[in-house]
């Protein structure tokens, strides 16, 4: 989406790769910052239901495409772990970083790569959404399963993880599509 409308306004290659590292910076702060809200204001388990850190990365996957998406959506975990590590209490926790890096670069990709149809019908961010979950949630599954001899991840713990996050799969359904239909049209009606 902002890919194509850079390309319209006719910026240079560097301009573009300015104005797609400044968006990708935000975003990935946004997303170390966010679950550290969510846990004052939810309590320790705030992070497992509502997900903070999925929110600004299927946002950065639908604006920026799955290649600068997915920067953010492995970045979001590893420098959140490394910053958070720093002040004693790492997030996420080691064992589900490799974990949740994947997710996200899953989700990062998939909605991503409906960002070039999202930029002509803002409604297709729907169904990027949507599938970006499956699909996420799909591979954390598959992982965890694959690596389930060498990680805490037994088949209840990923269960509880994924009714717990319902309600913010959920809600990140319903606000990120119309997140990103919204600064589609300010963005096209500035043409």
């Amino acid at each position: 989406m902002i890919e194509g409308i850079l390309t319209r306004k006719n910026y240079s290659l560097k301009t573009k790769i300015t104005i797609k590292s400044l968006i990708s910076a935000g975003l990935i702060a946004v997303a170390v910052i966010l679950p550290q809200l969510t846990h004052l204001a939810a309590g320790q388990d705030g992070g497992i239901k509502w997900l903070p850190m999925y929110l600004p990365v299927l946002i950065g996957g639908c604006i920026l495409g799955f290649k600068w998406g997915l920067i953010v959506g492995i970045a979001s975990p590893v420098l959140s772990f490394v910053i958070t590590s720093a002040m004693g209490n790492p997030m996420p926790a080691l064992a589900r970083l490799p974990f949740m890096a994947a997710e996200l670069a899953v989700f990062a990709i998939v909605s991503g790569s409906f960002s070039p149809k999202i930029a002509k019908n803002g409604w297709m961010a729907f169904p990027a959404v949507l599938l970006a979950q499956l699909a996420g949630r799909a591979a954390f599954v598959l992982l965890a399963l694959a690596f389930q001899s060498v990680t805490q991840l037994t088949a209840t713990v990923i269960l509880n993880q994924i009714q717990s996050g319902l309600a913010g799969l959920f809600l990140q359904a319903v606000t990120v599509p119309f997140a990103v239909m919204s600064l589609n049209a300010l963005l096209n009606k500035q043409k």
